[in-house]
């Protein structure tokens, strides 16, 4: 259990560091402390606590922090998703992650996003991703590292590696040189 606590406050941590240096370019106290009070930290800090319960095996105060999430968060994400040190919601509003939803560190996600299942078969997201604003990421695709997937962008393909992905459906955006 102590073992559990330790994790869970190390990941906390590492969320709270990766969205200071994402707003504010800094990992510095003062830019951790003004992290600590935007929009999405709540939602970042519960995703944490629901994800500690299911690892600690306590399945009632698992589905409290859910049912808190959505309360106080604005953002849904089921109770089995599994996200790496360094998870960002950037906004939390309107956020809804399937729960069987699988994603490395590093992971930025803006507002009125949806992570989400097809056929029983979720995303798998790589380490270093970006989900812009209403992005839609749905069924058994994958996002490679360090890809960016634009605004209001619907994935429904695979996405390679350092590959920016936008429109209806997503394709990747050819970057001049």
């Amino acid at each position: 259990m102590l073992a559990t606590m330790r994790e869970l406050i190390r990941l906390i941590r590492s969320d709270l560091r990766a969205k200071a240096r994402w707003l504010y370019e800094s990992e510095d106290s003062r830019s951790q402390l003004k992290a600590a009070t935007t929009d999405g930290t709540a939602a970042m800090v519960i995703y944490r606590l629901m994800q500690g319960s299911r690892r600690a095996g306590l399945p009632a105060l698992e589905m409290v922090f859910n049912k808190l999430n959505a309360a106080v968060g604005g953002a849904i994400i089921g109770r089995g998703a599994e996200f790496g040190p360094g998870f960002v919601l950037v906004h939390s509003q309107g956020v809804v992650i399937n729960g069987m939803v699988r994603g490395g560190s590093d992971i930025k996600i803006e507002h009125q996003v949806t992570i989400g299942a097809e056929k029983r078969e979720t995303p798998v997201i790589g380490d270093g991703v970006f989900i812009g604003a209403g992005a839609k990421i749905v069924g058994g695709v994958t996002i490679g590292e360090n890809a960016r997937v634009g605004a209001n962008a619907v994935v429904v393909h695979d996405v390679a590696a350092d590959t920016t992905v936008v429109g209806i459906p997503a394709k990747p955006v050819t970057r001049k040189t």
